[in-house]
């Protein structure tokens, strides 16, 4: 038996190797790796398993969105000719490689390539002025291309055909201008106008989202405000099909939205109008808080959700119709004839709603399942994702960086993952007594239901924590109250009003949309208002957000093991997040705000004696150091000195900070602060360090963190940054990330004044 043990041993190469032998340098007894080995080939035979047929297409997008992310992180805009070159060279590559072993290597690197290029491809094609300086009573005339009915204000979109200002600027081919509530003139009109111009908003700080760039993208070169009265006057030329067709579209959005005002008021019609017509604006603040706070925010921005009740209820309507007569059903394809009635009507609500980008990429997976559908395809699958987000991203490079996107596809990502590996499994065993009773019950639509608002809601909580600051730690009970109503009543009843409308039958179907929206709303106002309900996430980098988001991917795409190696990733990106340093001092672009750490662990407001505060940019500030205060919180001034001279505070290391309104502030202060923000010019002798005008004015909003040298200064628009929506300014080449620390010495402590109370909100 030892004989045959040992040729067995040998056969199997693992003979001599038993007892282990005593190295003659050390007595080290070395194991044989027996575990290693089997390590190495299992991980071999996942990752042939991930490569296997079919599994290429889905990481395509990947790759094509890596490729605008890098093109979205470079210093300047880079040269479209070199970018295509390189594109079109990789693509060719890559299909010269295709029996090759490094395809699938060939393919990313191309699709890499090629998302760089159609993102620079994009910017070249809506190039366009974007004004750098403000600029009072400017005359304008053009066509009004888009209307906004909001709150409190209207707004509109002007395509500009004449401007003339006594300064001279960028020539601009939009601006969007906000008027009087019920004062915006109608889309389509040809108007002469008197405006203020701003410049598109920038961040608020660094890191925050940037709204100068989606305006950007849209065209829009500036915004501001009407000045006087607006003038209808006769048109130069027709203004082209498509301001008709604006015209026409937007005149039946006010169509629809006045037949639900004879049957609906407040947040009610608010909210059936933006479900239908994709106008939100008009939505009371606390309900809309509370939409958000509550995880319901998303019902309110049309997207996959909306666009797959849309098509699902014409689908399922038109074929039970058409199951009526034997002869359609017995002899012709009834179920692609729903399919294609549901892609014409899934594409009159993109119209309807202004196919916005997030409306766009819905569309575009709805439309990808129908012709699948209609095809004899399977319909829900990773290819089907990775299709619409091909098409998407192709049409709207920009949209990868916009929370919507990140947050729909990662959504689907996680919905369609549940569909093809949880949802089979799920009550596989119908001839168990126990679990057909709960199916019978409808315990298996209320189980999927719950998964479907977990992975969903769990998939989307990073891109939620890092552009709103905020989780919703109840989202998944506010979804599984409210949307089996949205579902069932709300959608239908509203798709039903806007078929009966034309023959005067529709009011019926609105008071049934006011029945369910009324429950949703009681549901938000109910979840909003539980202990924990404001989950407040401090800011963090786009590092971990990154790591995140490729660990969401791992998880949604691969199918062995190795999936689980997203967890790890998700896990790594959730510490990381948690240990990001946040900012001691913040200063606006303008340098009228002031936000000083002090010792309490909390921001403290130094604020210019003139003018309201920027209600905006303090709520801005105020969500990303996760703090639940308001911007009109008096406890935000504790601490601040302020005079009409300016204000100091003192800052957690127990050092002066300033903020100098008048030269004669800044004697003082040179000697006393530690740091100094004025607008003014500092004498070159002073002993502080000094944030000017001149430097806010190029690198816009700051966030400084105090380190043993001085201050780290991190900017909105760093030295040597310069795209075509956040333009560098004259000078700016050699700001210092660095402020050295000052000679001046730390005083005693200071004497707090009252804070500003009843101002009103400058947003």
């Amino acid at each position: 038996m030892a004989e045959q043990g040992g040729t067995s041993g040998q056969k199997r190469g693992y003979a001599g190797t038993w007892p282990p032998r005593t190295t003659a340098r050390s007595g080290y007894m070395p194991l044989r790796p027996t575990l290693w080995p089997q390590l190495v080939e299992t991980l071999r035979r996942w990752a042939r398993a991930e490569a296997g047929a079919g599994r290429l297409l889905p990481w395509v997008p990947v790759a094509f969105g890596t490729g605008i992310a890098v093109y979205f992180a470079a210093d300047h805009e880079p040269v479209l000719a070199v970018a295509a070159v390189v594109a079109i060279g990789l693509g060719v590559i890559a299909v010269l490689l295709r029996r090759r072993k490094l395809f699938p290597v060939a393919v990313m690197i191309a699709a890499v390539a090629a998302g760089f290029a159609a993102a620079t491809w994009k910017t070249a094609r809506v190039a366009h002025g974007v004004l750098a300086r403000p600029m009072f009573s400017v005359s304008l005339t053009g066509f009004v291309e888009t209307r906004d009915i909001r709150e409190r204000t209207d707004r509109f979109v002007l395509r500009v055909v004449t401007m003339e200002s006594a300064r001279g600027a960028t020539r601009l081919e939009r601006v969007r201008l906000s008027v009087r509530k019920g004062t915006a003139p109608a889309v389509g009109s040809f108007v002469e106008l008197k405006a203020r111009l701003l410049p598109p908003l920038a961040p608020l700080r660094p890191g925050s989202y940037d709204f100068g760039r989606d305006m950007f993208f849209a065209g829009i070169g500036a915004s501001g405000f009407v000045m006087g009265s607006i003038r209808t006057a006769q048109a130069p030329d027709g203004g082209g099909l498509r301001l008709r067709y604006a015209a026409l579209m937007q005149g039946l959005r006010d169509t629809i939205d006045g037949r639900i005002r004879t049957t609906l008021e407040g947040d009610k019609r608010a909210i059936a109008t933006a479900l239908l017509t994709g106008r939100r604006d008009a939505i009371s603040p606390p309900v809309n808080d509370a939409m958000f706070v509550s995880g319901l925010g998303h019902v309110l921005s049309i997207s996959g959700y909306h666009m797959a009740v849309v098509a699902g209820v014409v689908f399922f309507a038109v074929r039970a119709l058409l199951a009526l007569f034997p002869t359609l059903t017995v002899g012709y394809a009834i179920k692609k004839w729903s399919a294609a009635a549901a892609l014409a009507a899934a594409a009159f609500y993109l119209l309807l709603s202004g196919a916005e980008v997030a409306t766009q990429r819905s569309f575009f997976m709805t439309a990808v399942v129908l012709i699948a559908v209609m095809v004899d395809r399977r319909a829900i699958t990773f290819r089907t994702l990775a299709v619409a987000a091909l098409i998407v991203l192709t049409l709207a490079p920009e949209a990868l960086v916009h929370p919507s996107f990140q947050m729909s596809f990662a959504a689907t990502l996680g919905l369609v993952a549940l569909v093809q590996i949880g949802m089979p499994r799920l009550f596989a065993t119908p001839d168990h007594a126990a679990a057909a009773r709960v199916a019978l019950w409808g315990g298996r639509e209320i189980t999927m239901l719950l998964l479907a608002s977990l992975v969903a809601g769990l998939a989307t909580t990073p891109y939620a924590a890092f552009h709103f600051h905020r989780v919703t730690p109840y989202g998944v009970l506010a979804n599984l109250a409210a949307m089996p109503v949205v579902s069932v009543l709300v959608m239908p009843a509203g798709l039903l009003g806007l078929v009966a409308m034309p023959f005067g039958f529709d009011g019926v179907f609105w008071a049934m949309m006011g029945v369910g929206i009324d429950w949703m709303i009681a549901v938000t106002q109910w979840v909003a208002a539980l202990p924990g309900a404001v989950g407040r996430i401090p800011a963090f980098g786009i590092g971990p957000l990154v790591a995140a988001s490729l660990g969401i991917i791992l998880l949604g795409l691969l199918r062995t093991p190795l999936r689980w190696s997203g967890a790890v990733l998700v896990l790594l990106a959730a510490v990381w997040a948690a240990r990001a340093p946040q900012p001691d001092i913040l200063v606006s672009a303008d340098g009228r705000h002031v936000a000083v750490r002090g010792g309490d662990g909390r921001l403290h407001l130094m604020h210019a004696a003139r003018g309201t505060r920027n209600a905006f940019l303090l709520r801005e500030w105020l969500a990303a150091d996760a703090d639940v205060r308001t911007a009109t919180d008096a406890s935000l001034t504790a601490g601040v000195s302020c005079d009409d001279d300016g204000c100091v505070t003192r800052a957690a290391d127990g050092a002066l900070i300033a903020q100098a309104l008048k030269p004669e502030a800044l004697a003082d202060d040179c000697e006393r602060a530690a740091l100094i923000v004025t607008l003014r010019p500092a004498p070159a002798s002073c002993a502080a360090s000094v944030l000017d005008a001149e430097r806010l004015r190029r690198q816009g909003a700051l966030a400084l963190r105090r380190s043993k040298d001085g201050f780290v200064v991190e900017a909105v628009r760093p030295a040597g940054i310069n795209r075509p929506w956040s333009p560098s300014t004259a000078g700016d080449g050699e700001a210092t990330t660095l402020i050295p620390s000052p000679r001046a010495a730390t005083p005693a402590a200071i004497d707090a004044t009252p804070s500003e109370a009843d101002l009103q909100a400058d947003e």
